[in-house]
């Protein structure tokens, strides 16, 4: 994950003067001055008076209210309430059935009554909000509108039949869906991992390390019971769980990554023996932080019947003897692409697409976190879905421990289609480091040697890995590591020229990137990140450092996605505001071909929409400026467009980007709210309306 919404860090307000733009005598700054204090130079002409403050109690009042919409709109239910509440929508008129909205006779449900939605189709078109102005997303060919009478374009649908492109060829579109044959093993804890748990073993990561372990196998009939007691080692491992009937327990928050100790090995055929306790304990040695394996703490496997003969298990240093080199494995050149950052919220599949439209080459999921994954969650597994176009594309995982991230990469490997995968290190965000992963690994090097181990052992496919210059601030330690990363498996690592303790404060470190860099072994690609805005940033880069592969981009194009199209034509586009809006459409129709044209995919894309405009209204056109081009911590002031559009464009009030979502999806329900997720300002259209 990379400039994370959730993280940004928001411009403080201007204090002091009225006008940025004037020093406290009256007379005006020259842009340099305005420069050196981070202020946008914007030319004078564009200039407009900041709205009036609001008086101490005004502004005090207003905070509170403001505090407590943000905190209503945040109010967390419990499981039990949320289920109930989706079980009373389903059953509302608001929630045909799909198979009656596509062909329109309610007798076509095979469930009739026992069916989970309203089959009161009169009710359902007396409720249903207007058509929205355009066309059908699936006019493009022969076949049903996958939405029929609920898609809010069912005006334009020929003779009122629902034709367009068929569900299948929507999916055809898209790849690396969550088969349900495949989450059902995963919910009830069925799924093997063989190459996973192979490489774990020949690692010494799959069994105890350092605890005690008891095993009691009890003798039934035709089949051997075991039921095991373990705890964690040092390294997050642990012995697998063999109560095969037992639920995997639901992981609500974000970034939960705790051991793993719940997946099945290979299952091995009953056999019948005594009953037999085994008490293992410890008596490995470390050397060179490697587990060196005895006898005597071999672990047995919970599908296992009888301890594995120590002479089979192939120690640490013969398996790297026997372990492809990097430079054997199927390798990506990141050299000179573009590369758009895997980023959360924002970089979903239509973003996405709008990027590869706009120039970018390369193109990675947004980070999903391996025990989730593990566990069957579709809002997950959604993260890694797969556009046709994006043709050279990987995805993002994150964990805390060798075995989660060796089996969610054997999943994904065997699920889904990708050119790489990488591995994030670098997440600065709380609820991920305070488990164990993300940049929480920078200070755990036997850790980070471990995950890459198991995964690039695992897997032919390359595995890449992001990170930041180290935890806390001027203590980096990744210029230390970056030749070790490159043994261990890694065939590119980005480097975020931030530690985590900055998050995205202050200007990245690109002299150290550079050192890592020049540091990095041939057969290891190095990618800088941080602060790439402009076609400058990215020739400067490259010519200060030619060993750098490339530069990956983050919140340059959040704000202005068209940089991959300044990059690859080498100059500043003074873009208008019609040209941005016919972007924002493009995103919108992306949009509802991927979350869908009824009215759930309609209010899923503008909140996505609304997400994203609360990066692009921080551009300030070129032909605005005094000096170009813009930096990322320029804050500006308060300025006019060429036009009326985009000066609406340019607003940082969740009204305006409400009233551009409005231009392109009509008009907003009743009683919405909307608060973005890296920002505590909010609408509400009670108070807007």
């Amino acid at each position: 994950m990379d400039e994370s919404p959730a993280e940004t860090v928001v411009d403080p307000k201007l204090s002091g003067d009225d006008s940025p733009s004037l020093k406290s005598n009256g007379s005006q700054r020259t842009p340099e001055e305005l420069v050196a204090k981070a202020i946008a130079p914007v030319k004078k002409e564009f200039l407009r008076s900041p709205p009036p403050r609001p008086s101490s109690s005004t502004n005090h009042q207003t905070h509170v209210v403001s505090e407590t919409k943000v905190v209503s709109i945040k109010e967390k239910k419990s499981k039990r309430q949320l289920k109930r509440e989706r079980r009373q929508e389903q059953k509302s008129a608001r929630s045909i059935c799909p198979l009656i909205a596509k062909t329109g006779d309610v007798s076509s449900c095979p469930y009739n009554d026992k069916c989970r939605f309203s089959h009161d189709l009169q009710g359902f078109k007396d409720q249903k909000p207007v058509d929205l102005v355009g066309e059908c997303p699936f006019m493009t060919a022969e076949g049903p509108c996958p939405y029929g009478l609920a898609c809010r374009f069912f005006g334009t649908h020929k003779d009122g039949v629902p034709t367009g492109i068929s569900d299948a060829r929507k999916k055809c579109a898209e790849i690396n869906g969550l088969k349900k044959d495949v989450q059902k093993l995963l919910w009830k804890n069925k799924m093997s991992f063989p190459k996973a748990d192979a490489k774990l073993k020949a690692l010494g990561l799959l069994g105890k390390a350092k605890s005690k372990m008891k095993i009691l196998e009890v003798e039934k009939d035709d089949e051997t019971v075991p039921s095991t007691c373990h705890e964690t080692d040092e390294n997050g491992c642990s012995a697998v769980n063999n109560e095969s009937d037992a639920k995997l327990d639901s992981v609500d928050v974000p970034g939960e990554d705790g051991v793993d100790g719940t997946l099945e090995t290979d299952e091995q055929p009953p056999k019948k023996q005594k009953s037999v306790i085994c008490e293992n304990f410890s008596s490995a040695e470390a050397k060179n932080g490697d587990m060196i394996f005895t006898e005597k703490n071999v672990g047995i496997s919970c599908t296992q019947t009888k301890p594995e003969d120590p002479t089979d298990i192939i120690p640490p240093e013969a398996d790297r003897s026997l372990k492809l080199h990097p430079r054997e494995k199927k390798l990506i050149d990141f050299r000179d692409k573009l590369y758009l950052a895997p980023l959360t919220t924002v970089g979903n599949l239509p973003f996405r697409r709008v990027c590869k439209v706009l120039g970018a080459d390369v193109t990675c999921g947004e980070m999903a976190m391996c025990t989730n994954l593990l566990q069957g969650q579709a809002s997950e597994w959604a993260l890694l879905r797969r556009h046709s176009s994006e043709d050279l594309f990987g995805v993002q995982i994150c964990g805390a421990y060798p075995d989660t991230v060796a089996r969610a990469i054997e999943l994904i490997d065997q699920e889904c289609t990708v050119d790489f995968i990488d591995i994030n290190m670098g997440c600065p965000i709380d609820i991920v480091v305070d488990k164990g992963a993300g940049s929480a690994l920078l200070t755990k090097p036997m850790r980070i040697k471990s995950i890459i181990d198991a995964a690039s052992g695992t897997v032919d496919k390359p595995i890449t890995v992001k990170v930041r210059t180290g935890f806390f601030e001027g203590k980096n330690r990744i210029d230390s590591l970056i030749k070790d990363i490159g043994y261990w498996g890694t065939s590119a690592v980005t480097i975020h020229g931030r530690s985590r303790q900055q998050r995205y404060s202050k200007l990245a470190n690109w002299d150290y990137i550079y050192q890592c860099a020049r540091k990095a072994p041939d057969d290891l690609q190095v990618l800088g990140n941080g602060d790439v805005f402009s076609y400058l940033d990215w020739n400067m880069h490259k010519t200060e450092c030619p060993v750098l592969a490339t530069c990956m981009i983050a919140r340059g194009a959040l704000i202005k996605p068209w940089i991959f199209t300044e990059i690859k034509e080498q100059k500043h586009w003074d873009i208008s505001s019609g040209e941005r809006l016919t972007i924002l459409k493009d995103f919108v129709r992306f949009g509802l071909e991927h979350w869908g044209s009824d009215t759930k995919g309609v209010e899923t894309t503008r909140r996505f929409l609304l997400e994203w405009l609360s990066y692009t209204c921080r551009y300030i056109p070129v032909g605005l400026l005094d000096v170009v081009p813009q930096q990322l911590n320029w804050r500006p002031p308060t300025y006019m467009g060429r036009d009326d559009l985009e000066t609406l464009m340019a607003s940082d009030s969740a009204a305006d980007w409400i009233r551009i979502s409005e231009m392109l999806l009509g008009k907003v329900p009743d009683g919405f709210t909307f608060a973005p997720k890296h920002k505590s300002n909010a609408y509400d259209r009670a108070e807007n309306g």
